[in-house]
């Protein structure tokens, strides 16, 4: 399990260091990114990290992902607190560099509600459904790997962020948005984005177990079930 700890450790590391980097770069260099910018360099890293890691830890990156591969009887419960505790590890690694760095920005790419706290729990909730129905289809077992979910979920990930991050910072990861909270001291909101994601994820099993074949979330769907 170290091999698979590690790299969950570096791929949620340069999921937060790209992502919320540019965040970071963005104000920095006065929008020269841009939303849209911003958006595509979530899908990319995403896509580039299920390529990286896919056939060592299965990609996971996500607490919520883990979390919910777990209630589908895909990823064994014992091994969930390394993840986890991996995942977190390495966004903490990450916002802590990204503070070194732009000491003087505010947030460091933290997500924060644009609107109310309702709309933001909604939108993630509904948000990480809709990314988690799509890794569960795409998967084998608790593995992203290939050509197809890269693709697929970083495609997700991008289009979510596109057009809901103005709204609610389209996080969909606990460890993603609990990493620059806690190190730009902008907990305030902080709650909602670790609910809601590992909600709207634990709704995605139900969905896909009525979608897909008969067996399919009940640790039936590849040879790295669990």
């Amino acid at each position: 399990m170290k091999r698979q700890r590690l790299a969950e450790f570096l791929g949620t590391f340069t999921l937060v260091f790209a992502g919320t980097g540019a965040i970071v770069i963005n104000a920095a260099s006065h929008g020269a990114i841009g939303h849209a910018g911003i958006a595509l360099t979530f899908g990319l890293v995403v896509m580039a990290m299920i390529h990286t890691f896919g056939d060592v830890s299965g990609a996971h990156f996500n607490p919520a992902v883990t979390l919910a591969f777990a209630v589908a009887r895909r990823f064994a419960w014992r091994d969930v607190p390394g993840y986890i505790g991996a995942q977190t590890g390495g966004a903490l690694a990450a916002s802590i560099l990204l503070n070194g760095l732009y000491p003087h920005n505010a947030t460091l790419g933290a997500t924060l509600p644009a609107g109310s706290e309702t709309q933001s729990f909604v939108l993630e909730l509904v948000l990480t459904a809709i990314l988690m129905l799509t890794i569960l289809s795409v998967s084998t077992g608790a593995k992203e790997k290939g050509i197809t979910a890269g693709i697929t979920i970083g495609g997700v990930v991008a289009m979510e962020a596109m057009f809901a991050g103005p709204a609610c910072g389209a996080s969909m990861n606990p460890a993603r948005s609990l990493a620059p909270a806690l190190i730009s001291d902008h907990t305030e909101h902080l709650w909602l984005y670790l609910v809601a994601p590992v909600l709207g994820a634990l709704l995605a099993v139900p969905l896909c177990s009525h979608l897909q074949a008969s067996g399919c979330c009940d640790g039936q769907c590849g040879p790295d079930a669990k």
